[in-house]
């Protein structure tokens, strides 16, 4: 029996709710499997937390969750904390200090799911975007001077690193080869952006060389977003900044049809720290508590942590699982259906039993 020690951090508003779905799918998953079993470790960080304490996690919260296999997020951030705060306090150090430099997430119009784009199909929208986690743009150097008059100067410094383009481009096309994918994109803006993205080109060309068997381009970010609008068929993987690749994500989720379903996987892809595995959504105040929050991102993201771990099996089981019940018209509001959290849940651990047998 392998035995996986999960730190669970469920957070604000809906990640309360969606994180006892997402364990409940796991645990359905290991009762299947026979072979495998998690024990989790729940910490109650978060923006309430943060308002009883001072801050979104104690000083030796890395510490604590280090020895963890893996670490599952629900979400963070909640009206009266900024969120500058909530992240910078919470989810900046987790992926920075367990070296997640690779956030992973699966773009993809899942049947039964009807995407905004006119006329677009399963077949149409199935790609996977890579945004480097750790550098970049979100950095922490730069600073204010003369706050508060008018001669006031504020800078915000991008790092880019050789070491750090470097290893999440060739994540890139290494998940390319894995995945059997044909093609990796790069997102880059060098004719606005002098310095550091011509910098990202010119590594990005030179990692692709080292893969001749995959195709590879670049484009503007925003020619890149316009053609994930017009022609999302065209991608397979797609790479870039921590910014950009921020965007296309939540971008890529919206036109898959929600951001609801939207998974990711912050990784360590040298396994030497854990990786942290959390939807893409929010933390949705406007509905939290109602019991109408759209488990699937939750639960698609410990797919990708199952996969991680060392059972894609197990992953190709849970999505076969969710797609399934979409296709059977469970869903939750967001997908315009009326089922309910739980019973979007329960649906879906009902049809894992069903096709394990």
């Amino acid at each position: 029996m392998k035995r996986f020690e999960i730190a669970v951090i469920p957070g604000d508003g809906i990640g309360r709710e969606v994180v006892p779905a997402g364990q409940k799918i796991l645990d359905t998953v290991a009762q299947v499997h026979g072979g495998l079993r998690f024990k989790y470790k729940s910490y109650p960080w978060s923006c309430a937390w943060y308002l009883k304490h001072g801050k979104m996690m104690p000083e030796d919260g890395l510490r604590r969750i280090g020895d963890s296999d893996a670490i599952f997020l629900g979400a963070v951030g909640f009206p009266g904390v900024p969120d500058h705060i909530s992240l910078w306090g919470l989810l900046i150090p987790i992926r920075r200090g367990f070296q997640q430099y690779a956030c992973v997430r699966p773009v993809r119009l899942l049947p039964g799911v009807r995407s905004p784009l006119a006329g677009r199909g399963p077949k149409d929208i199935d790609f996977i975007v890579v945004r480097e986690n750790n550098e970049g743009e979100y950095s922490s150097m730069g600073g204010r001077i003369y706050s508060e008059t008018p001669h006031e100067v504020v800078t915000q410094l991008n790092v880019f690193t050789r070491r750090g383009t470097e290893r999440i481009i060739r994540y890139a096309f290494e998940l390319a080869r894995r995945k059997r994918k044909r093609k990796v994109t790069s997102a880059t803006k060098s004719n606005g952006i002098i310095f550091t993205m011509p910098f990202w080109d010119e590594v990005f060309w030179q990692i692709a060389k080292e893969y001749p068997g995959i195709s590879a381009e670049q484009m503007h970010i925003d020619a890149l977003s316009a053609r994930f609008v017009t022609h999302p068929h065209n991608f397979d993987v797609v790479v870039g900044s921590n910014l950009f690749g921020d965007i296309l994500t939540d971008l890529g989720a919206a036109i898959a049809g929600s951001i609801g379903i939207g998974a990711s996987a912050n990784l360590n892809p040298e396994k030497k720290f854990p990786s942290c595995f959390e939807p893409v959504h929010g933390s949705a105040p406007d509905i939290a508590g109602r019991g109408i929050a759209n488990p699937l991102g939750q639960i698609w993201s410990g797919a990708l942590m199952l996969e991680h771990l060392g059972y894609p099996a197990a992953h190709d089981l849970v999505l076969k699982a969710m797609i399934a019940v979409l296709d059977a018209g469970i869903k939750t509001p967001d997908l315009g259906g009326k089922a309910n959290t739980r019973a979007v849940t329960a649906a879906v651990a009902k049809e894992i039993r069903r096709l394990a047998r």
